[in-house]
């Protein structure tokens, strides 16, 4: 299996709706593709139509000592979802006890799921620095970190570049990481001039195009389901699919696309 953390410094910057529609996407195209949501948010479930009041997941099995594959759930284009799953406070607490006394939690319980070589785990994470980023990190083969062109996100990106370099690069399995620019407006002459510094420091990690702002991402979520099936003619799903086949070449140690102008 080829395992993927989406990862961010800060919030704010779409993270969660990334990886779900980028999990649409490679599913779309004939990977087996498990979305799993490490985030205590709860809120990839959504984007694949998991029942709102439906509270199990990773998280509750975990601290129940039920295996992960317990709580999978099928959800569209066969990606299969293994929600976060709500907590009470105590549990909470007890879930992230044993991330700190298991650090390699994630990855042994995705291997007891004897996935295949070339099924794709993605991982949602929460923002910044936890206890759950750096379990995904540990158990990543490749990093995608979701940015922002604004001053803010820039900033950011050496705090995530050194939680990558301490719990994935020193594998001998880890491919590497890559960037991504999301919910960009080309139409603001500050986001252009952010873009041009983004590109100038992150080449040749970044993926060539960017993500652009798109009204039709966030209503698909008030559908249960992710852009390329409320919106397949949409920009913001013409983005994904490059991100996807730009993700896959990475992960396959291929030649990546051309880099394109937004």
């Amino acid at each position: 299996m080829k395992v993927i953390a989406v990862v961010s410094a800060k919030g704010g910057v779409g993270k969660t709706t990334l990886a779900a529609n980028l999990a649409s996407v490679l599913g779309s195209t004939g990977h087996r593709v498990i979305a799993v949501d490490f985030d205590p948010q709860n809120a990839l479930r959504l984007h694949f139509g998991v029942p709102v009041d439906d509270f199990d997941g990773i998280a509750r099995a975990t601290v129940s000592g039920n295996a992960w594959r317990s709580v999978m759930f099928d959800g569209i284009d066969g990606v299969t979802v293994l929600p976060h799953g709500a907590l009470n406070e105590d549990d909470r607490r007890a879930f992230e006890a044993r991330l700190d006394k298991d650090p390699h939690l994630v990855r042994e319980s995705l291997e007891a799921l004897a996935l295949g070589p070339s099924d794709i785990v993605l991982i949602d994470t929460p923002p910044g620095a936890t206890a759950y980023t750096r379990a995904a990190l540990i158990a990543a083969s490749f990093v995608l970190n979701v940015v922002i062109a604004d001053a803010a996100s820039y900033a950011a990106i050496p705090h995530m570049e050194r939680l990558v370099q301490t719990y994935a690069t020193p594998r001998a399995d880890f491919l590497g990481e890559g960037y991504v620019i999301n919910q960009v407006d080309v139409g603001r002459d500050l986001t252009k001039d952010v873009l041009k510094v983004l590109r100038d420091a992150l080449a040749p990690k970044l993926f060539p195009g960017v993500v652009h702002l798109d009204q039709g991402v966030s209503e698909a979520l008030a559908y249960d389901t992710t852009v390329i099936h409320y919106d397949p003619l949409s920009q913001a799903c013409a983005d994904l699919r490059a991100c996807g086949d730009w993700l896959d070449t990475r992960l396959n140690g291929r030649a990546t696309l051309p880099r394109s102008v937004a």
